[in-house]
């Protein structure tokens, strides 16, 4: 018995050496490949046929993210800057005129970079690449901002004890090269050129402002002032002429 088990060790080395080395049994073969199945990432098939390594961003399927993450971008700062807008507004309800701009010029802020009606066209300007993803809403909302903004700013600086009025001047043509029948609009730039000595303009828009509200008080006022002032400087004109022919 103690020989027949010394001779039975060599052939269960030689079994082992054949399972390491030379080949396997066909059972174990097929043990292994149950066990361990090799696939690369390409035979993963996904919708439309990308493999795994493609789902994973190796030919570009992140395109789609970075354009998502794009317009997010877009939305939320037209959101904030709606949101700055309305804070100038509590603002200047509470006569905080100062702090008023200051929200005002963070909400223009966050518009420069999503701003993109070109004057009274309404065209989009092709220099502005990010114009082309906005929705016609995101336009509105933009441009009526920007407005409002830019009307608020004037109002804000015609409080101030000393006015400057070159800003209000070209706060309201911003506003007037959106919308040219702008009531306030007109009749701020009908003053803003009054004050800075520029009569025919501002007779222009003070006239332009009473074909809007013809019975408007203030615009009728100014206009009155505007001509007489207009009447005073062709005199004065009128006169150095004279002395200089005598």
């Amino acid at each position: 018995m103690h020989s027949t088990l010394l001779q039975s060790s060599p052939t269960k080395h030689t079994f082992a050496s054949e399972h390491h080395g030379r080949r396997q049994p066909p059972l174990l073969r097929e043990m292994d490949a149950k066990q361990h199945p090799i696939k690369s990432l390409k035979s993963y098939p996904e919708t439309g046929g990308r493999s795994l390594a493609a789902a994973a961003g190796g030919d570009g399927g992140g395109g789609g993210h970075r354009a998502g993450s794009s317009d997010m971008d877009m939305e939320a700062k037209i959101q904030k800057a709606i949101d700055f807008k309305l804070e100038g507004n509590r603002c200047y309800k509470e006569k905080k005129f100062r702090e008023a701009i200051g929200k005002y010029h963070r909400a223009l802020l966050q518009l420069k970079g999503v701003h993109v009606v070109d004057g009274t066209t309404g065209s989009v300007n092709p220099q502005n690449r990010a114009a082309a993803k906005l929705t016609e809403e995101q336009r509105r909302a933009v441009e009526s901002t920007e407005i409002e903004c830019y009307d608020s700013l004037t109002a804000c600086l015609l409080q101030s004890e000393l006015v400057n009025y070159e800003r209000v001047k070209e706060y309201c043509l911003k506003v007037l090269s959106h919308q040219r029948d702008h009531f306030k609009a007109m009749y701020r730039a009908g003053i803003a050129f009054y004050h800075l000595g520029d009569y025919e303009c501002a007779l222009r828009y003070l006239r332009d402002a009473k074909n809007r509200e013809p019975t408007d008080t203030n615009v009728l006022r100014y206009i009155q002032l505007t001509e007489m002032k207009m009447s005073k400087s062709g005199q004065r004109e009128r006169e150095s002429g004279k002395e200089t022919l005598g």
